[in-house]
């Protein structure tokens, strides 16, 4: 049985999780939320997650949310099958060093990353005004979050060491929306600008982006 995501074909964060079910070639459907019916705020959509954000797998009846948390378990799901993605749980640095990238994504990309994404994207996507000031803040705050990412990209290849793992996947989604807006952030990296344009260029993430089978 394919796993089935609730949640939009095009939201960042379903695409966060598309990119790892391509990585990891893991059968899919999507099942679309309705928007504008408010089907994320309905009682049964909220039995599945309490905040009525996107997505959610449901994998014969599991039924887990968050973007990071899903590819991880698609990941562990499916460990000989396509990109490894995680390191091996018996390597106690490897996973050391992927939960510090982890953090670094979570903690010095996404605050800011997201940032950019709100006022550029999303506030203008609900009809609500765009503030510059905030805007500007963020991309001066992840182009100095971003001299940190050279150091790290100048000892190793990935964030967690020289394989690919879920950390740089999760960049995609944002990462794209601030290359739109503030591509100067990458441009004046060298070492991260490689890294992005690399990743970017990934087949799986070319397909995350082509709308999936709809259920």
């Amino acid at each position: 049985m394919p796993l089935t995501i609730i949640g939009s074909d095009v939201s960042t964060c379903t695409r966060r999780v598309k990119v790892v079910l391509f990585e990891k070639g893991v059968d899919f459907v999507i099942k679309n939320v309705d928007w504008a019916a408010q089907e994320h705020k309905s009682e049964a959509y909220l039995e599945k997650q309490p905040f009525g954000q996107i997505p959610v797998l449901d994998d014969e009846g599991f039924i887990l949310f968050e973007s990071r948390a899903i590819g991880r378990y698609v990941a562990a799901k499916y460990p000989d099958q396509g990109t490894k993605l995680l390191p091996d749980p018996n390597d106690l640095k490897a996973v050391a060093l992927f939960e510090q990238a982890a953090c670094v994504e979570f903690a010095d990309f996404e605050p800011h990353a997201g940032g950019v994404a709100y006022e550029k994207v999303f506030n203008p996507y609900k009809g609500l005004p765009s503030d510059e000031k905030k805007f500007q803040k963020s991309v001066e705050d992840l182009n100095n979050k971003f001299d940190g990412y050279e150091r790290m990209l100048t000892k190793h290849k990935y964030l967690a060491g020289d394989e690919i793992t879920l950390v740089d996947l999760w960049h995609l989604p944002y990462g794209e929306i601030v290359e739109k807006f503030a591509p100067q952030v990458f441009e004046s990296h060298p070492k991260v600008n490689a890294w992005w344009q690399a990743l970017k260029s990934r087949p799986s993430w070319i397909k995350a982006n082509e709308k999936g089978t709809v259920v």
